[in-house]
């Protein structure tokens, strides 16, 4: 593994690099990933972010987004930027099968690899590591980066302030995890003297629905809660025809799954949805539960304790039924 040092040594002087992130990045994955983008441009570096597939509108207003390249609508120029590269950031992923094709892109590709991520169980395959599973978002390991290991607080502008700020408020759902830590609070404290301005950041982030996504999640609620009181559970499932009647887009079912956690009494809360390909779920839990151990035992997935996703080729309904076919296996944790 390469040392800081080296790594200093070698950002000193102006560097091709690539940054990426996971497919269908969230808040926390494009606004670690757009913080570190504005960072390295003002030391000179050329910078690209490339991300795997598109990611939601309402985060289009983070400075540096109109640089950022799409693999999926870009291959020619993203494939060529990556061979290209001399550093390979790669932000809020642990294993190179979660930027999808370009996952064997970035393994042949000669480039320094530095990965910083908050996931369990990172993949052998870079050659610096920031890595911490008690951080709440990569954001807050970026912004370690930056100001513990590369020693460079003040180039912590607006800018850069502004997307760590998105990807900490973001992943920490609004500061209410337990992993927000004082700590925590401390850095968004910096990055709001620095320049981000925490009130507008949230009304562009949650105070931007579409009046569809309002009606859509007026139908989830309505319609495809149900709750499981036997295990403190609660499941909301969406078909890809509610998918489609409503013209829901990227990103636009993000934090749904809260509202199903907030019932009375609820401990274990799942999302799924059907997609033109697989059908996926989101889980978030409360406590100790752990979220992460079904996704990764039975949905091909993973994450943290308390939020975590999967996936199966399966119909929604054997997948609903699978779901809560599991639950007795964990109703001793469930109901405690």
């Amino acid at each position: 593994m390469l040392d800081i040092t080296s790594l200093i040594e070698l950002l000193a002087q102006p560097k091709r690099i690539v940054i990426t992130t996971h497919h269908k990045p969230d808040g926390d994955a494009i606004g670690s990933s757009l913080g570190l983008y504005n960072y390295l441009i003002q030391q000179g570096h050329h910078a690209k972010v490339i991300t795997p597939t598109d990611y939601p509108e309402y985060f289009n207003w983070m400075p540096g987004n109109g640089e950022v390249i799409i693999y999926t609508e870009n291959i020619k120029e993203s494939t060529e930027s990556i061979a290209d590269a001399e550093i390979i950031f790669c932000l809020d992923f642990n294993t190179l099968s979660r930027i999808n094709e370009m996952g064997e892109l970035v393994r042949k590709s000669n480039a320094i690899k530095v990965l910083i991520d908050h996931h369990l169980e990172p993949e052998d395959f870079d050659d610096y590591r920031c890595w911490d599973i008690n951080a709440c978002a990569t954001a807050q390991l970026v912004y370690k980066f930056i100001v513990e290991e590369l020693n460079n607080k003040k180039l912590i502008n607006k800018d850069v302030a502004a997307c760590l700020y998105t990807g900490i408020l973001t992943d920490s759902a609004s500061f209410a995890l337990p992993n927000t830590t004082s700590a925590v609070h401390r850095i968004t404290a910096d990055l709001i003297d620095a320049g981000a301005v925490n009130w507008r950041i949230y009304d562009l982030v949650y105070n931007n629905s579409s009046e569809d996504r309002l009606r859509f999640l007026g139908i989830c609620l309505c319609c495809r809660l149900e709750v499981l009181y036997d295990f403190n559970t609660a499941i909301i499932t969406v078909s890809k025809q509610d998918i489609e009647k409503y013209n829901i887009g990227t990103g636009e079912t993000e934090g749904i799954v809260n509202y199903a956690l907030s019932v009375s009494g609820i401990r274990l809360a799942a999302f799924i949805v059907e997609r033109d390909e697989k059908v996926k779920l989101s889980l978030r839990s409360k406590g100790e539960f752990p979220a992460n151990d079904i996704c990764k035992k039975y949905f091909n997935g993973g994450g943290h304790r308390n939020a975590a996703g999967g996936s199966s080729t399966d119909s929604l309904e054997q997948v609903i039924n699978q779901f809560k076919l599991i639950l007795p296996e964990y109703k001793k944790l469930l109901i405690q």
